[in-house]
């Protein structure tokens, strides 16, 4: 069965939490869970695969996200915001949630790639 959850995700480069000098890059990411279905789902762990541009590779597992297991009702959202720190100016994350229904049969939803990047200086 299909489950209709939508991600949506705003990446943002934190300049004054950054220290490129010591190759220190922070960046904050914005998720947005949206539950399209008729029925609640929770949000029950999350796994992350980072990559920076050196190749360093880095999956992060555990349970919910921001300390939180929250529980989406039908046509609602929940939003949360939290940091990564690459070593390089570009990079890349992408991941899945798994979730349950409220028949608690577990699903997986990807997180598409998406890019940590600073912006680039103009004059």
């Amino acid at each position: 069965m299909h489950k209709y959850v939508k991600i949506k995700v705003k990446s943002t480069y934190i300049a004054s939490r950054s220290n490129p000098i010591k190759s220190y890059y922070l960046f904050s990411y914005e998720i947005k869970i949206i539950n399209n279905n008729s029925f609640p789902i929770k949000l029950l762990s999350r796994h992350w695969n980072i990559k920076d541009a050196h190749g360093g590779v880095e999956d992060i597992y555990g349970p919910g996200v921001v300390g939180k297991q929250p529980i989406i009702a039908p046509g609602k959202d929940f939003e949360y915001m939290s940091y990564c720190p690459l070593k390089t100016p570009i990079g890349f994350m992408k991941g899945e949630f798994c979730m349950i229904d409220d028949k608690k049969k577990e699903f997986d939803i990807e997180i598409k790639t998406f890019k940590l990047s600073v912006p680039e200086i103009s004059n």
